[in-house]
């Protein structure tokens, strides 16, 4: 039976948030929250890998209370047992300090096979977390993940997808294993299992939890090396077009256009 975790992060709606333009920040109380998609990639790789070989998923993650929900949602989905870091002093924390705190529960958890996560989560979208949880833990890792190929009880095999080609690679246990959206189609909770993970406990670890395995200076905003100085939302581009009454005057537009891109 293979031990799995599956790091999980609860992102706002994309599409409905709005960024705090003097803080740099992102006004996670003005949309809806769920778990970032890509970590649902990451969930089911492990549902599946569970499915074959027999396993344990523990569904990890680091936020504030509200997160609760998501890793509820995680254990309707399939996840055995589930652990949410949460405390003010994790709190403005950069992806680093983000890792340290991940890294710290992830010690104290102690027996694990593969930790899966998704390759990058959609209000970042720096995709650092799960290399530096890695390398911080002194593991291997495998980004961009496209296919599982084999799993046995000692080692993985994966598709690797890169700009230019298309790795397969295999790794001995422990692994960090970081999948694309292109790994799977996460399967939908059941209203039974949704019942059933409305009763669950979803453990709380607070800063004291941790004593022993995470440096108080290496996590929240003191443990943060970066910061952001400037938030800038990009207009959204819209159709110009150009009406000629001319049908010569539009042609000559035409050709001139497509002059200038290189095209003819």
């Amino acid at each position: 039976m293979l031990n799995i975790i599956v790091l999980v992060k609860q992102v706002p709606d994309i599409e409905k948030v709005r960024f705090d333009m003097e803080t740099g920040r992102i006004d996670r109380s003005s949309a809806p929250a769920e778990i970032n998609p890509f970590d649902l990639n990451a969930l089911e790789a492990a549902l599946q890998i569970k499915e074959k070989l027999g396993g344990f998923i523990t569904a990890l993650s680091m936020g504030p209370m509200q997160a609760v929900n998501s890793l509820r949602d995680a254990m309707a989905r399939g996840a055995d047992d589930a652990i949410l870091l949460e405390d003010r002093r994790f709190a403005g924390a950069d992806t680093l300090a983000t890792s340290h705190t991940l890294a710290a529960a992830i010690r104290k958890i102690g027996s694990y096979d593969i930790i899966l996560c998704g390759e990058k989560t959609v209000d970042g979208d720096t995709g650092q977390v799960g290399a530096e949880v890695a390398e911080l833990l002194e593991i291997p890792h495998i980004y961009y993940v496209s296919r599982i190929v084999n799993v046995s009880e000692k080692s993985i095999t994966v598709v690797s997808e890169t700009e230019d080609a298309s790795y397969v690679l295999e790794s001995d246990f422990p692994v960090l294993v970081s999948v694309t959206r292109d790994v799977n189609k996460p399967r939908l909770p059941t209203l039974k299992s949704k019942m059933k993970a409305m009763k669950s406990q979803v453990k709380i670890w607070h800063a004291e939890d941790l004593s022993g395995f995470l440096e108080p200076d290496k996590t929240g905003y003191a443990g943060s090396p970066t910061s952001v100085q400037k938030v800038v939302v990009q207009g959204e581009k819209t159709r110009q077009g150009r009406v000629y009454r001319q049908v010569e005057e539009g042609l000559a537009e035409l050709i001139r256009l497509f002059e200038s891109k290189g095209l003819i």
